[in-house]
């Protein structure tokens, strides 16, 4: 690290997160000159990013059961199919046994297919959000 102004650098789902001077700048934005003023700003984007490249549902929900952003494939099929109302809590209370990084894997409902659940930290101001990604099964030869 050549230049004095770089002071942080973190890793972030699939993403690096680089501390510069005036703010945070993400390795992986399409405009690489872009600074975010508040780390939690760069981590959303980092969140929605990781959602948006699944090919499968995926999305962002927070403490109060909405969806804060969903992918296409989620936006596809629906909202309350990806993620029905009634079962909300339940994944959001998953989300808080895990510890940061780590996700889980489980089937929310035989109906539903199965998910992965993170626990993540954006911006503590509005607590711990979870990200859902449908995980399609293997294809059995």
């Amino acid at each position: 690290m050549d230049d004095p102004a770089m002071g942080m650098v973190c890793g972030f789902l699939d993403g690096t997160i680089i501390s510069v001077e005036g703010g945070y700048r993400v390795l992986q934005h399409p405009k690489p000159a872009r600074v975010f003023d508040r780390i939690a700003d760069a981590r959303w984007f980092l969140a929605v990013s990781f959602c948006d490249a699944c090919p499968a549902p995926a999305g962002i929900l927070n403490h109060e059961g909405k969806l804060s952003f969903q992918n296409e494939a989620a936006l596809t099929v629906g909202e309350t199919a990806f993620l029905p109302l009634e079962l909300r809590k339940a994944v959001f209370d998953t989300c808080l046994t895990l510890s940061p990084g780590e996700s889980t894997t489980s089937t929310i409902h035989p109906s539903q297919p199965l998910v992965q659940v993170w626990g993540l930290e954006i911006d503590p101001r509005y607590g711990r959000i979870a990200i859902i990604r449908t995980l399609t099964p293997a294809i059995q030869n």
